[in-house]
């Protein structure tokens, strides 16, 4: 422990531990024939341990910002001392600074896992000149230089890489602990770090606007945004303090005069040192630490536990509206989705009532609507062609596949692209045609209705001939991620109670998506414009914050359900600003996600948003047990000290004990 402490907390240890040895001392010494003496041997323990404390609140007092818990403390300690409660006055300023010394630890403790998990910030990078390669400041790189990131580095800023293959770890990014394999042509993130092979690569961004600095400014900047509870603090504290004071020194004062007014008690000095003593016990027990001290921590490690795991919270007010969520709209491409089109289906026409599989009619099929799409770029042609090279080494091909770009060459002759309609060209001297019911009709070419499923596939249908012949279709879609259906139970179990998603694809396809995943409720045939009009309508439903003035962003929401929008944060962004709580998946380096959203889940994974709820649920609940906690107790035992019953070493539990417990449950949301 005391390796991981800071010399300003083992200087005050050590003042602790002294001043504590010489109270136990002067305790145990017959000094009570001395009273003077035994006086000036407390005040060394006492200044000890405590002079800081009061020169703090003589300099509150200097700037007329008197009442705070080192004006209570001083109050407290000093009016111990000057009743002869030696031993108590410097008990409670020792006790006091020990629940300091486990505070700082325990603050300094949070924000250095924090900081380890977030340490993405890279010192250097390896910048190619014309000399040769140079250790440079990220800041000083431009965009479009190579720079070289040398296994176990970290990657200072976004770019491509131009060459190298290795395996990157992007933990500290997305809480993912796999590795992922990288190649050249591929993205890589600043703040992964590299594990095994050589890689240059050409930055695409400056190193401010790269992914490692845009997170660790939203987490730095997550603080300022604070939320209901956080504000209620404050407030509280304004006038709370004063108003404990003003009741202490009513204590102090009324209580002897109402003893001898209605009970007749001599105006003795006991009794006004009794009841001067149950106003000092007042005081300690009302320090208010425990609560201003723990909600705020509670929130600081919530936000950086959630970052941890690849969540970004962009402040404790959302993360109050978060834990509201009852309701949670999703986009469908690329949020439940993932958003690339991929083969399905394989269907090779039916002849006479016979299926040609059986004479490997399908391999066929793929092949030629392959090679008929092989020298288009478009997203349909892509997933043709890694369809089919996918065939190849399943079946142990490997070598016809890796040389697909010299293969197509010699097979593939003339072609000639028709837009809105699709391809047709020559392969192995025949001619193929691949594309939509257009092309076939234009083509000559006869579709029985035993091979025309447009009405019951779902997706985009590419029909493929050979001439004359129709060889049949291949189904192409959207592919659900495979953890998406697992993902809307996993929300109703953290207690959503209503999922809809909201499309722009067709009703067919939005039909399916949402029966397959379980979804309650979809509204498909949607411009962006109408996801924003649909929105609204849901909020309007669910007591969101539509036409209120407000917004649950500003922390306004309070225990009101909410309403979370989940989308891919690039082409969402209205509807992401327009919710509740706007999340955005899968987003990580966008800038328009991480401006729109609230939420930052830096990995496409649809299971992180019921973690994300979940982690805000904690949060809040954690926040409302130290509150609870500490009023309750604090009550309980100013009652019992304006009674008399309470004295000072209850009044230090009541104060330090509190604190300390909150401070303890307060970690952890950490985790």
């Amino acid at each position: 422990m005391m390796k991981s402490m800071t010399k300003k907390q083992k200087n005050l240890l050590l003042r602790i531990v002294a001043a504590a040895v010489l109270m136990v001392v002067f305790s145990l010494l017959p000094l009570v024939k001395y009273p003077v003496l035994r006086f000036v041997l407390f005040l060394v323990p006492y200044f000890t341990v405590g002079h800081d404390i009061l020169r703090k609140a003589i300099k509150g007092i200097r700037n007329k910002q008197v009442f705070d818990e080192n004006f209570l403390m001083a109050a407290a300690t000093v009016g111990a001392m000057a009743l002869g409660e030696y031993t108590e006055g410097v008990a409670v300023m020792l006790f006091y600074q020990i629940g300091e010394l486990f505070q700082s630890y325990a603050v300094g403790k949070s924000r250095k896992n924090i900081s380890e998990l977030m340490d993405i910030r890279p010192d250097y990078a390896n910048l190619e000149t014309e000399d040769g390669v140079e250790e440079a400041d990220p800041d000083d790189v431009e965009v479009g230089s190579i720079i070289l990131i040398k296994p176990g580095e970290r990657v200072p800023i976004d770019g491509v890489i131009v060459e190298g293959t290795s395996s990157i770890d992007t933990a500290a990014l997305t809480g993912e602990s796999l590795p992922r394999d990288v190649a050249a042509g591929e993205e890589i993130l600043s703040g992964s770090i590299n594990l095994s092979g050589l890689l240059r690569v050409q930055t695409t961004k400056e190193f401010e606007e790269s992914t490692a600095s845009r997170i660790l400014d939203l987490v730095e900047n997550a603080g300022t945004r604070k939320a209901k509870s956080e504000q209620f603090i404050s407030k509280f504290a304004r006038w709370y303090t004063p108003a404990v004071c003003c009741s202490a020194l009513a204590l102090a004062v009324i209580g002897p005069l109402v003893n001898m007014l209605f009970f007749h008690a001599p105006a003795s000095w006991d009794l006004w040192s009794d009841w001067i003593y149950r106003a000092l016990t007042f005081l300690v027990i009302s320090c208010p630490c425990a609560i201003v001290v723990s909600i705020p921590l509670t929130f600081f490690g919530g936000i950086g536990g959630a970052g941890s795991k690849g969540i970004l919270i962009k402040g404790s007010n959302f993360m109050e509206t978060l834990a509201n969520v009852r309701t949670v709209v999703f986009d469908k491409t690329g949020t439940l989705t993932k958003g690339n089109f991929a083969v399905t289906k394989i269907c090779p026409a039916v002849h006479g009532g016979q299926d040609g599989i059986a004479d490997g009619a399908a391999d066929r099929l793929l092949e030629y609507a392959a090679l008929a799409e092989s020298y288009s770029s478009h997203p349909i042609s892509r997933s043709l062609k890694e369809a089919w090279q996918e065939s190849l080494q399943k079946s142990g091909q490997k070598t016809a596949a890796a040389q697909s770009p010299d293969l197509f060459a010699a097979r593939v002759g003339d072609t000639e692209e028709i837009s809105g309609k699709g391809v047709i060209t020559e392969v192995d001297g025949r001619r193929i045609g691949a594309g939509n019911l257009q092309l076939m009709r234009d083509l000559g070419v006869t579709i029985t209705a035993e091979n025309d499923h447009s009405d019951v596939e779902i997706g985009t249908i590419v029909h493929v001939c050979a001439g004359n012949e129709y060889l049949g279709h291949i189904v192409i879609a959207d592919e659900i991620k495979p953890s998406a259906a697992e993902a809307i139970r996993d929300l109703r179990g953290s207690g959503v109670t209503r999922t809809v998603m909201l499309t722009g694809d067709a009703e067919a396809i939005a039909s399916r998506v949402a029966k397959k995943l379980g979804i309650d409720e979809y509204h498909a045939g949607l411009l962006p414009a109408d996801k924003v009009t649909r929105l609204e309508q849901l909020l309007d439903e669910t007591g969101g914050n539509v036409n209120t003035g407000t917004s649950a962003k500003s922390g306004s929401a309070g225990k009101k359900a909410s309403l979370a929008f989940v989308g891919d944060g690039i082409n969402d962004a209205p509807v992401l600003s327009r919710a509740d709580i706007g999340i955005a998946m899968g987003a990580l380096g966008s800038d328009a996600a991480i401006e729109a959203a609230d939420v930052v889940l830096m990995d496409d994974d649809p299971m992180k948003i019921a973690r994300a709820i979940r982690l805000a649920r904690k949060c809040i609940r954690i926040v409302n047990e130290n509150i609870w906690f500490a009023i309750g107790v604090k009550l309980a035992c100013l009652l019992l000290g304006a009674l008399g019953i309470a004295n000072m070493w209850l009044a230090i539990f009541a104060d330090v004990g509190v604190m300390v417990l909150c401070v303890l449950n307060a970690i952890r949301a950490l985790v």
